[in-house]
């Protein structure tokens, strides 16, 4: 199986870094077939062959994510569109 366990900084409010993962959320689950929830101040994500959570902080987020089987071939793929997600939404 295949892990996902991405760290991003970033410098922005609480509030504004909530809405920046909502859209992110959106974004990823709009072309992933993702579902997701929020709880409290963590996303839980999944969908079939994928369990993950992102976990927001000041000055930082953490994307945990177990791929299954069949989706760990398509993890390089998964991880660079979460960090380009990530990236745009938050800034590097």
């Amino acid at each position: 199986m295949g892990d996902i366990d991405i760290r991003h900084p970033h410098s922005l409010p609480l509030p504004r870094a909530r809405e920046a993962i909502e859209e992110a959320a959106q974004r990823l689950s709009q072309k992933f077939g993702i579902d997701y929830a929020w709880d409290g101040d963590r996303v839980d994500f999944r969908r079939s062959g994928l369990d993950g959570r992102i976990h927001l902080a000041p000055g930082e987020l953490r994307v945990t994510a177990r791929l299954g089987f069949l989706l760990s071939a398509m993890k390089g793929p998964i991880e660079t569109e979460i960090r380009r997600v990530l990236a745009e939404r938050l800034g590097s």
